[in-house]
């Protein structure tokens, strides 16, 4: 297999990780969306990573979709996503939140950093969508009573989640304080001391 993109982005990073927590092999190609355009669409048209070739050629792209196909390779026993009902839709919906999040973190290093000129109204609304969701996950996570979010093992959703933070913790470090939500901040630390996560880390930074 051949995952293309950089580790800067949480949504190539969530799939690398889970490759390795799966222990599947795979060749990184660290290729930039603005640097490496051409390389990426004779791949995927919409020239956007991740994408996941796998080892018939057929190109996988959405992290989501990626993660859906990886789950059905290694079998409902091994799959960090349960297979149906209420645990299947809880953990659905947190990597929803955690992708919501790292997608309005994106848009928010876009208006200040890359257009002329930053909208208030527009970085405002980001910035209240992130808190409103970082909320709503602290209060879920420090209810739990298990190691990770839904128990001993490690799920797609914990992966997200400690994705989207350290994403935020890098791209908007002057923004960025996890003083309101320490039970996230617990969380992450935990995840990011994982082999799979530390392999599978590129710090973000502009330029």
């Amino acid at each position: 297999m051949i995952l293309i993109g950089m580790y800067d982005s949480p949504f190539v990073r969530r799939v690398g990780i889970a490759l390795r927590l799966y222990g599947i092999a795979y060749e990184h190609r660290a290729w930039s969306v603005f640097s490496d355009t051409m390389k990426i669409m004779a791949y995927n048209p919409l020239v956007r990573v991740p994408t996941l070739v796998l080892d018939d050629g057929e190109a996988l792209i959405d992290s989501a979709a990626i993660l859906d196909a990886l789950d059905d390779l290694v079998g409902p026993e091994r799959a960090m996503t349960p297979s149906n009902g209420p645990p299947r839709r809880a953990a659905l919906k947190t990597c929803a939140l955690a992708a919501g999040i790292a997608d309005k973190a994106v848009s928010l290093v876009y208006e200040r950093h890359v257009h002329e000129r930053a909208d208030p109204v527009w970085i405002e609304r980001c910035a209240g969508q992130i808190t409103r969701v970082m909320n709503e996950l602290e209060i879920a996570l420090a209810a739990q009573t298990t190691h990770f979010w839904r128990g001993d093992a490690i799920g797609h959703d914990d992966v997200m989640v400690s994705c989207a933070v350290t994403f935020m913790r890098d791209a908007l470090a002057g923004d960025m304080d996890l003083a309101p939500w320490q039970a996230l901040k617990r969380h992450t630390d935990m995840c990011e001391g994982l082999p799979e996560f530390r392999e599978s880390y590129m710090k973000f930074k502009i330029g």
